[in-house]
């Protein structure tokens, strides 16, 4: 008798479309999206990070089917099992995947590194990537995009409290580069290396008093310019913090543009690209696994100077801090997820009211839901008098299906 296939998840616009996919391939449902960017009269359809994301995601899975549309406002999607790094599946030389990100990428690095880290836990083999190409952003971006050194201090740590040992993610940063002129552009070069293949996530109780900020650490980081912007980007963000903790170091990070071929050279010449600075803040809590993140960086087209860059992420991470919870708010949909992908118990979170009530974790709830995710339990803090709420979510015991049960 022939089992009959599942059915299409039909979502529709471009937003969450990573988080889409992501969820599509852990829970091997297809997924049909259509109206993507309809009505923009110069670049209709996918954008070019959302095509470079599906060959990334071809790379790392077997047997995934896409369908796009002559248009690109409609892409079907059948996912396969995630094998990573697997020799004739995608992987080259050295176990690892090389993966080439185009000039016009307008979105950083970890627009790709969040949702790789999604799938890596529940992958065959390790997760072993690495990023090149004209395209690649390891700073911050004007698009909400984290820097590379938040994502390596603030997502990667919490992916012990579910019992996936960060001491088996390595990231490397074998370039460094900001934003191009145009809003794209900037010839980085970063290795991933995920070797923390679990089973099943456990369940996460993070739902006590999020206690006090101990230290805080960042990094200011240089590229192409003088290296004295980072002391004044350091010096500027101590004269705001100093005041709140008295644990703090901020390092400094001086690094040469990466050098291009031009192409419009006829000569063959070359040209600096990802020409920029900023800064990267985390602050750490007594409490294991709390963590908050700032990041400012200087924009493509100037005008800022580097103490007003210093001071600003200074007063974004106070923002972070005071919104309350055990999560903030760029890492939430990532422990969220992970909770709902876990083993099928009830987790509890501590989280911010503004932060639960942001665009992205309703969306996030909505998909999860479409999936077939039970529906989260809300309920407000007793404990103290601070605004926070905890969120009850139910593992749906999906987990690995490449690992046998113990």
């Amino acid at each position: 008798m022939a089992t009959s296939r599942p059915e299409f998840v039909k979502l529709t616009g471009h937003k969450n479309f990573t988080q889409r996919l992501v969820l599509a391939t852990l829970t091997g449902r297809p997924l049909h999206i259509s109206k993507i960017r309809p009505n923009s009269p110069t670049s209709p359809g996918l954008a070019p990070h959302e095509v470079s994301f599906l060959r990334l995601l071809e790379a790392v899975t077997n047997g995934s089917t896409m369908q796009i549309s002559y248009t690109g406002t409609t892409i079907t999607y059948q996912p396969g099992l995630i094998t990573g790094a697997v020799a004739g599946y995608g992987a080259g030389e050295g176990d690892i995947i090389e993966h080439n990100v185009p000039a016009t990428c307008t979105r950083g690095i970890t627009y790709f590194l969040l949702p790789l880290c999604l799938l890596a836990p529940f992958s065959k083999a390790h997760m072993n990537v690495r990023f090149s190409g004209p395209g690649v952003i390891t700073a911050a971006t004007e698009t909400g995009d984290l820097s590379i050194d938040s994502f390596r201090t603030a997502i990667l740590p919490l992916f012990d409290i579910f019992g996936i040992p960060a001491v088996r993610i390595e990231l490397r940063v074998l370039q460094r580069s900001c934003t191009g002129q145009k809003g794209s552009g900037g010839a980085g070069i970063v290795e991933l290396r995920f070797a923390s293949q679990v089973r099943l996530p456990k369940t996460l109780h993070l739902h006590r008093n999020p206690g006090r900020i101990k230290r805080i650490r960042g990094v200011a980081y240089a590229t192409g310019v003088s290296a004295s912007n980072n002391a004044r980007m350091i010096h500027s963000a101590r004269e705001v913090l100093n005041a709140f903790c008295t644990d703090i170091h901020i390092a400094a990070q001086y690094d040469q543009a990466p050098l291009v071929a031009d192409p419009g050279d006829k000569a063959g010449g070359k040209k600096r690209m990802g020409i920029g600075f900023g800064i990267s803040l985390v602050a750490a809590s007594n409490v294991t696994g709390v963590l908050f993140s700032a990041d400012t960086v200087a924009p493509p087209k100037g005008g800022m100077v580097p103490e007003d860059i210093g001071k600003r992420c200074a007063y974004q991470l106070l923002d972070s801090i005071s919104r309350g919870g055990c999560v903030s708010g760029a890492a939430a949909p990532t422990v969220l997820t992970l909770m709902a992908m876990g083993s099928e118990d009830v987790g509890r979170l501590r989280i911010g009211r503004e932060v639960l009530g942001s665009e992205e974790i309703i969306e996030l709830a909505r998909d999860l839901k479409k999936y077939g995710a039970s529906s989260w339990g809300i309920r407000d803090v007793d404990e103290d008098e601070t605004d926070d709420i905890i969120i009850a979510v139910k593992g749906s015991g999906l987990g690995n299906v490449s690992r046998k049960v113990a």
